[in-house]
C-alpha cells in the first residue's frame, strides 16, 4: 500500500477524536519510530509503497489510537528536554509544563554559581569550591526531572523517591538508558514514619516535586486519553483534601531543606493562591508562582529562610 494512503486512512479513522494537527504528529512519528523514515518522506517520495511487514506496526498503532491509548504508551517513548524516555502504564507521560519547572531550577543553580565565582574571584581563593548540590525529587514516577538534573548537573548528588515499585523499575532503566547515577528510594511522603528508610541523613539544596494534584472535580473535564490510561495515583487527590502531598512535601522540606534551600513545586493551575499559602505557613520565604506557556499558574519556588529553625529537623 502506498504510505500516502495510510497517512489519508489514520485521518479518516481518527477524525472524530483528534485535530489534524495531532493525527499528523502520530503519523509521521509512527513512521519515525517503526520505520525510520523522516517526516518529509512523502515530499521527496510520494509514491512510496510499504510491503505487509511495514504496514502492520502502523496499522496496530492506528487501532490503540482509536481507543484513545497514548502514543507514547504505543511507542513505549517520549521526549522530555534533550531526553528520550521509556514510558508504560505504570508512569504519567513528562508534559513541557514539567520542562518549564526543571528549566526554573537550571537557570536558578546556574545564577547561584555565577555568584559564587564571583565571590571567589573576589576573594583571590581559587582554591574554594561549594559542596556539590544534592537534589531529592519526590514521586519521580519516570524518572524525568531527576535525569534531566542530573544529566544537566553532573557534578550533583541526585536522589529520588516514589511509592510505586513499577514506576521505580521504570526509572531506574531510563537513568540506565541515559547514563545518570541517581539514587532511588521506594517510599511514601505520605508516611513521615518511614523517613529512617531513606538513608537521607544528608540535608538537600533543592527539593523538587510534580506530586498528584488533580481533583477527582476535575476528571469529567479531562481527555479520555489521559484518565483512562495514566496511572491514577500518580493524577488524582480527593477534593476534600487536594492539598495532602503539598503539606506534606512543605513539612519534609522545613526539615530536609538547608538553610536558603529551595522547593519547586508543580502545582494545580487552580489552587495557585492556596498552595502558596500553605508554604507561607510552613515559614517558607521569597515564594514565586509562575505561569507555564499556556499561560496557567503551574510552578512555585520557596525558600527556607536563613536563620529560622527548622520544623523537626533532626528526627
Amino acid at each position: 500500500m502506498l504510505l500516502k494512503e495510510i497517512k489519508n486512512i489514520f485521518h479518516k479513522e481518527l477524525g472524530k477524536t483528534y485535530p489534524k494537527e495531532e493525527i499528523d504528529s502520530f503519523f509521521y512519528r509512527c513512521i519515525e519510530h517503526y520505520l525510520k523514515l523522516e517526516r518529509f518522506v512523502l515530499a521527496i517520495q510520494p509514491e512510496l509503497t510499504l510491503t505487509k511487514e511495514e504496514e502492520q506496526p502502523l496499522f496496530e498503532a492506528l487501532s490503540q489510537l482509536k481507543r484513545e491509548r497514548p502514543l507514547q504508551y504505543i511507542l513505549g517513548t517520549a521526549h522530555f528536554m534533550d531526553l528520550e524516555l521509556h514510558v508504560n502504564e505504570a508512569v504519567l507521560i513528562p508534559r513541557p509544563e514539567t520542562e518549564e519547572l526543571v528549566q526554573w531550577i537550571l537557570e536558578d543553580v546556574a545564577s547561584r554559581k555565577s555568584e559564587v565565582e564571583s565571590r571567589k574571584s573576589e576573594a583571590g581563593n581559587m582554591d574554594f569550591y561549594p559542596s556539590p548540590l544534592t537534589i531529592l525529587d519526590i514521586g519521580t514516577g519516570s524518572g524525568c526531572i531527576a535525569i534531566a538534573l542530573a544529566k544537566h548537573l553532573p557534578h550533583a548528588k541526585v536522589y529520588a523517591l516514589d511509592v510505586s515499585e513499577k514506576a521505580l523499575e521504570v526509572a531506574r532503566e531510563n537513568a540506565r538508558l541515559n547514563q545518570v547515577d541517581i539514587t532511588f528510594q521506594k517510599n511514601d511522603i505520605l508516611a513521615p514514619e518511614l523517613e529512617p528508610e531513606l538513608e537521607l541523613k544528608l540535608d538537600f539544596d533543592i527539593i523538587v516535586s510534580n506530586p498528584p494534584y488533580v481533583r477527582e472535580l476535575e476528571k469529567e473535564g479531562m481527555k479520555n486519553n489521559v484518565k483512562d490510561h495514566e496511572p491514577s495515583l500518580a493524577l488524582f487527590v480527593s477534593d476534600g483534601d487536594p492539598l495532602v502531598f503539598y503539606s506534606a512535601i512543605a513539612q519534609f522540606g522545613r526539615t530536609r531543606l538547608k538553610e536558603g534551600g529551595g522547593l519547586y513545586l508543580e502545582i494545580n493551575q487552580y489552587l495557585g493562591e492556596e498552595t502558596k499559602a500553605l508554604l507561607k505557613a510552613h515559614n517558607f520565604s521569597e515564594i514565586e508562582l509562575r505561569k507555564d506557556i499556556f499561560g496557567n499558574d503551574r510552578m512555585l519556588k520557596a525558600i527556607v529562610p536563613k536563620g529560622l529553625p527548622a520544623d523537626g529537623r533532626g528526627l
